[in-house]
């Protein structure tokens, strides 16, 4: 399979996303809004929107797998 640089960072933006929200369920701490001033900064807000754009685009995957050419096994 060949990756494509779009793929490539929307799966980084999809784990980054990933980690926050597994820090926030366990220990109720944003990394985002940390690093970047706030939950409601406008530099947290375009990380949480180009995490949300990611994930939407990672659906498009769902419909990439069934075009690869797999082995039949017999």
């Amino acid at each position: 399979m060949k990756t494509k640089p779009l793929d490539f960072l929307s799966l980084l933006l999809m784990i980054i996303g990933a980690l926050n929200w597994g820090l926030i369920g366990f220990f109720q701490f944003d990394l985002v809004a940390t690093l970047f001033g706030g939950m409601n900064s406008w530099l947290s807000r375009i990380i949480y929107a180009l995490v949300g754009l990611a994930g939407l685009y990672g659906l498009s995957l769902f419909g990439r797998i069934d075009e690869e050419k797999l082995p039949e096994t017999e």
